[in-house]
């Protein structure tokens, strides 16, 4: 985005656009550690009703993990 296009977007906006790019990676961020906490708490409790094993419980909390950590990096 040039100048003048930031310019136009402050003002119709209110805000710069890098504040507004900050406040959606956050609400993303943390949809996303909403979804890890809900996938392991789930896994949990499964693994709790011997629905699945320690093994399973654990590679779904590690693969849960590294997609915030992946989308950590790229909207940091």
């Amino acid at each position: 985005m040039n100048a003048a296009q930031g310019a136009a977007f402050q003002a119709g906006a209110g805000i710069p656009p890098g504040t507004l790019l900050n406040g959606i990676a956050a609400v993303v961020l943390v949809l996303v550690f909403v979804w890890v906490i809900w996938v392991t708490l789930g896994t949990l409790r499964a693994w709790q009703d011997g629905q699945v094993d320690l093994f399973d419980l654990v590679w779904g909390a590690l693969r849960a993990s590294i997609v915030l950590l992946v989308l950590g990096f790229y909207l940091r």
